[in-house]
């Protein structure tokens, strides 16, 4: 028989040890009864308001865009309704099992699916929305509705569709809009701070008028509430109060209306004119008090691609084209101008009083300066010529001699007075100032001083001057009103959804500059005169090299111009334009106003790599303004005819004269 015998030193020794554990443990359960107190008494309402909270999805309601219309009210950019498919890839069990359930739905390739949805939670985060399709089909909708409550995390909402019924017509003025990217929302919330609030999924303004007009154009987003299960699907149950208040949706405020001075017709005509024969380049046109009636670049992209999701051929076909469809010709690159400067230099000659209407020079086929030659257009010369002969048949001879004259400086002190070299301000980004040369810039970029040689390729429109299609509008149109500047502007007013005018744009004169200017220097009206003149002969004259371009009751003034891509030595200089690579053909250029004493409409266009400017540009400068006529003036027209105006007679004429330019 065994017997336990306690041993009272043993327990002695166990006791402090006991003593630790039972405070251990009575600490621990008075930790969790004062967790439990204070998420039950003190947070217990915070928390159960959280937990409801949780039961509820916040819906934002996009607000549909502000309209875009011409200067008559005309749709230039338009909603449409539709559907969307975003998921909530928190809410997802699966992305693969989604990836290939909605994939073929869509046209989607599953892992096209499931790129988009992990690239969306790197750029935004795991639990922003991802829009995988916009512009469903009703098929499309009915199908993924059928699998709606089975795969958690999908939604299928009414969506607004941003529409360019224009298509490639203008995309580069009016921009196209995308969804807001992560690293754009902190940007524009602080470009916009106090006015405009941006977060994830806004469709936002990209570029052109729809980035400019994003204060205007945005309306303000809605919100609707629905009860969601674990799965983020909606239940029937009754929506729960907070705070005692029910939560109500919210509508969303339609964006302010833009009215443009574009004029539609205008527009149509120009995209016509251009794209019927394979032009590339720009096109402005304007009326002379500086409202813009068309604008256009040419190749151009289709914005309705981007409103939904752009097709990957699509894309890598407009970025790899050389042409650049992106870029917006008319304010974002400059060239030279050729000879359409020329009359810049005749203004500045006639000023500098280096000639008059009555001087004549001998203007034979080339020109040796410097210790080489230079070469006129012509390759057997003009003969003997004035200042309205040396425009009407662009005599590069004649000009050679205005640059030796004036040298570069005087020519930058009165041709800066247009506007060449420098920023028209008018209300689009990223416009380009062009360069006007001189000695001192020169000097300050280069490091080198200026060369006399260099005033002959200058007086040409060569070299390094370099200037944007609105320049020259702006420059010619201000030779046409005999020294008026004006500021170009393409939106004429803003109005709210009740038709209230917010903002409203007129015209505006920025100098005359027939007075003296801050750097002393300014233009008679009698030279504007003399050189008006002159360009009326351009189109109108026997020898003019833009001849063939008549509109029947109106006269067009205006120049031709062909600007060299570049050099090309004596023997190929007079080699046929059209044999060489596209790439290394002359830019053409036409620039004129009508009628030629009474200006209403200037045009400037740039036709690149069409070897010549009468029928490169000239023809689409033709066109456009018959256009404004037949519309505006049709009378004028109808006149024209009824006199068998010999004018009439090449009215639709589209070949240039052999000489020109």
């Amino acid at each position: 028989m065994s017997e336990y015998i306690s041993n009272p030193d043993e327990a002695r020794e166990f006791q402090g040890r006991y003593r630790t554990l039972y405070i251990f443990i009575i600490t621990i359960i008075s930790i969790f009864f004062m967790r439990l107190i204070w998420l039950q008494v003190i947070q217990g309402n915070e928390l159960r308001h959280y937990s409801e909270k949780n039961r509820i999805k916040q819906n934002k309601i996009l607000a549909p865009r502000g309209l875009i219309l011409d200067r008559e009210g005309k749709a230039l950019i338009e909603n449409l309704p539709g559907f969307e498919v975003i998921v909530s890839p928190q809410y997802l069990e699966s992305i693969k099992d989604l990836a290939n359930t909605v994939g073929p739905i869509l046209g989607m390739e599953p892992p096209k699916v499931i790129e988009k949805i992990q690239r969306s939670k790197r750029l935004n985060g795991p639990f922003a929305t991802v829009r995988l399709k916009d512009n469903l089909s009703r098929e499309e909708v009915f199908r993924l509705k059928r699998i709606r409550l089975d795969t958690p995390g999908l939604e299928i909402r009414e969506s607004i569709l941003r529409h360019y019924p224009l298509k490639e017509n203008g995309s580069q003025l009016f921009g196209y809009v995308g969804e807001i990217s992560k690293t754009e929302i902190p940007k524009l919330n602080a470009k916009y701070k106090n006015e405009l609030i941006f977060a994830q999924s806004d469709i936002i303004g990209k570029s052109g008028l729809e980035e400019h007009l994003e204060r205007d154009i945005r309306g303000t987003d809605g919100v609707s509430f629905i009860q969601v299960d674990a799965h983020g699907r909606e239940t029937i149950t009754e929506i729960p109060n907070i705070y005692g208040e029910q939560i109500k949706d919210q509508e969303p405020t339609h964006g302010n209306s833009a009215y443009l001075t574009l004029d539609r017709e205008i527009q149509e005509a120009a995209y016509k004119a251009m794209s019927s024969r394979g032009r590339i380049g720009g096109v402005i046109a304007m009326k002379s008090n500086g409202e813009v009636l068309a604008w256009l670049n040419t190749p151009a992209f289709n914005p309705n691609d981007f409103a939904t999701e752009t097709p990957t051929k699509v894309w890598n076909k407009l970025t790899s084209d050389p042409f650049k469809p992106f870029r917006n010709k008319v304010i974002q690159d400059h060239f030279s101008p050729g000879s359409t400067f020329k009359p810049f230099v005749a203004l500045a000659a006639l000023q500098d009083n280096v000639i008059t209407d009555k001087t004549t020079m001998f203007a034979p086929g080339r020109f040796y300066f410097g210790g080489r030659w230079y070469h006129n257009h012509n390759k057997n010369g003009e003969g003997y010529v004035t200042v309205y002969d040396a425009i009407e048949r662009s005599s590069n001879v004649f000009f050679y001699h205005m640059g030796i004259k004036l040298g570069v400086d005087k020519m930058y002190n009165y041709i800066s007075l247009l506007g060449i070299g420098q920023r028209t301000k008018i209300e689009m980004a990223r416009e380009a100032a062009g360069r006007l040369p001189n000695s001192e810039w020169k000097k300050a970029t280069r490091g080198e001083e200026w060369q006399p040689g260099e005033n002959l390729s200058t007086a040409i429109g060569q070299g390094y001057v370099t200037v944007t299609p609105l320049q020259m509008a702006i420059a010619y149109n201000t030779i046409a009103t005999e020294g008026k500047v004006v500021k170009p502007f393409i939106v004429k007013k803003v109005v709210d959804h009740e038709g209230k005018v917010l903002l409203e744009r007129f015209p505006e004169i920025v100098r005359d500059i027939t007075l003296p200017q801050p750097n002393g220097y300014k233009i008679d009206p009698q030279n504007f005169k003399i050189v008006k003149e002159a360009m009326r002969r351009v189109a109108n004259g026997p020898a003019g090299t833009a001849r063939a371009l008549k509109i029947p009751g109106v006269q067009i003034a205006g120049k031709t111009g062909t600007a060299q891509v570049m050099s090309f030595s004596a023997d190929q200089i007079y080699s046929l334009c059209e044999n060489r690579p596209i790439q290394s053909r002359h830019h053409g250029w036409f620039i004129g106003w009508a009628p030629w004493d009474k200006p209403e409409i200037t045009v400037a266009v740039l036709a690149q790599h069409s070897c010549h400017g009468s029928s490169g540009a000239g023809v689409v400068v033709r066109d456009i303004m018959e256009t404004y006529f037949k519309k505006y003036h049709p009378e004028l027209i109808a006149e024209g005819l009824k006199k068998k105006d010999p004018r009439a007679k090449k009215a639709a004429a589209a070949a240039a004269p052999a000489d020109e330019e």
